[in-house]
């Protein structure tokens, strides 16, 4: 009795925490998290630690932790101005697709087109053409350009296109490897101020920012009210040391913009519309192009910077998209954002579109890690307020099929004449080694109680379940590409 008892015990817990929303599960881990960013903050000497939690478009948690000024002691809050260093590049992104959106521009573009200061410089006399699109990705063969990027925010356009002109070195081919450039994303910025007629800042500010209702955003920091402006400082013998500011320059789009916690979580809901198809999205960008953004167009590494839910560490593979990371950890979590670092500052943002989940990490310590921080707490949160996968949405010609399909279980009576099944089916598959199969299935599961509603994993492909009275059965099918859509390759296991 004193098992049943626990085994009922356990029942009630696991059903009352499935009957919580996501957003209250994951309430229930803010003391955890709390804990870890404070840990965070004092093992890496971080002077503060900003962060926020956006549960599909909903800032669900907000901490603010620290000392943004010593000089005056004052603490940060939401509105808190932080720099926010290279997590500006996505901006860069948006920027480009809306002018190509426009027609205004085309990736494939070459650069020349817009920079002439760069014609016949290349690797090889045989090297293909640099593009936008190589810009976006880090793979315009230009050198790896950190710290000496960091060092080039505040020169003038007339020196930067002075530098392109006097002759720039390459690393590599174009097209064939990944290599991270702060200078590519310069350049993005010029072509953006060229094509739209308008600074790149202008442009950003006016179509990006404003739009999005990013009031507390800014290029220069010397206009950010002083008491919003976050100091950077670098932890040295023991003390912190205020490190000098930048200044907003040609080559601000790759690490320039300083923006507060609120700013960015909209900024991130915007991002996360891209998978949520209850709202309409955003006239800045649409949905589709957003998800451009997040493809992963240039395999960057593979890795051990993923994180279990369970905090250990495991590989992850790292590839870039247009002015974004895409990680994906070997718990199959796909995690796209950006990570910033700069003297003075360190930030990180990601969103996890699986789930609605995101997270902005900003400090104003140097090169903090917030990045490696936020691969280990989003795995932590999705299993620890147990959040599920959303589910693809269902096309109407993979629920009419899933329909007519499970009608022909078990005995695929008049299969081949139904007209569901592609050219392929019957020379791949045998009716009666079909039909054996099903039997000897649905003889196992008993009699079937539910069909349940097919999980698609695109509009072509799914999955669902026969729960049956001894056991359940999965089937799973795939439809053609021809229109109507037919059934081509199909499964059934016993689960």
């Amino acid at each position: 009795m004193k098992y049943l008892n626990l085994v009922i015990c356990l029942v009630i817990a696991v059903t009352e925490a499935f009957a919580q929303t996501a957003e209250e599960r994951i309430r229930q881990l803010i003391p955890a998290l709390d804990a870890r960013f404070g840990e965070f903050r004092d093992k890496n000497h971080l002077s503060s630690v900003s962060y926020a939690l956006v549960l599909d478009g909903k800032v669900v948690h907000a901490r603010y932790d620290g000392v943004m000024n010593h000089a005056t002691g004052q603490k940060p809050d939401g509105r808190s101005v932080y720099r926010i260093a290279s997590m500006s590049k996505s901006f860069a992104g948006v920027a480009i697709l809306q002018l190509r959106d426009a027609g205004k521009l085309r990736l494939d573009d070459p650069v020349t087109k817009y920079i002439p200061e760069l014609k016949g410089q290349k690797y090889a006399p045989d090297s293909p053409e640099i593009t936008l699109r190589h810009l976006l990705t880090h793979s315009a063969g230009f050198p790896e350009d950190n710290p000496w990027g960091d060092r080039q925010l505040g020169i003038s356009t007339e020196e930067m296109l002075a530098m392109f002109r006097k002759g720039i070195s390459f690393s590599t081919e174009p097209g064939v490897q990944y290599e991270y450039s702060n200078m590519a994303f310069a350049m993005l910025g010029y072509i953006i101020s060229q094509v739209s007629g308008q600074s790149y800042q202008q442009y950003i500010a006016e179509h990006i920012w404003k739009p999005l209702g990013m009031k507390d955003t800014y290029w220069d920091y010397t206009r950010v009210p002083e008491k919003q402006l976050v100091k950077g400082y670098r932890w040295i013998r023991e003390k912190f040391i205020e490190q000098p500011i930048e200044g907003d320059g040609a080559y601000g789009i790759m690490g320039g913009i300083l923006t507060s916690t609120e700013d960015f979580c909209k900024y991130m809901a915007f991002h996360q519309e891209a998978y949520r198809p209850e709202v309409p999205g955003s006239a800045v960008l649409s949905k589709a192009s957003l998800r451009e953004m997040h493809f992963p167009w240039n395999f960057n590494s593979l890795n051990r910077r993923g994180f279990t839910g369970k905090g250990e560490a495991c590989v992850n593979v790292s590839h870039y998209g247009y002015g974004l990371r895409q990680d994906r950890n070997c718990d199959n979590i796909t995690m796209v954002g950006h990570s910033g670092g700069l003297p003075g500052y360190g930030s990180d943002w990601k969103i996890l579109p699986q789930y609605g989940l995101g997270i902005v990490t900003l400090t104003n310590g140097t090169y903090g890690s917030a990045a490696l921080l936020n691969n280990e707490i989003l795995p932590f949160v999705v299993a620890g307020a147990a959040l599920q996968p959303k589910a693809f949405p269902v096309s109407a010609i993979l629920k009419q099929r899933q329909k007519e399909l499970t009608a022909l279980l078990p005995t695929w009576e008049k299969a081949e004449a139904s007209g569901i099944f592609a050219e392929n089916f019957f020379s791949d598959y045998f009716t009666d080694l079909l039909k054996e199969e099903a039997e000897a299935a649905f003889a196992k599961a008993g009699k079937i109680r539910k069909v349940h509603e097919i999980v698609a994993e695109n509009a072509l492909r799914g999955a669902f379940i026969l729960e049956g009275e001894k056991a359940n059965l999965k089937v799973h099918f795939t439809l053609s590409p021809e229109n109507p859509a037919l059934i081509q390759a199909y499964s059934i296991r016993v689960e």
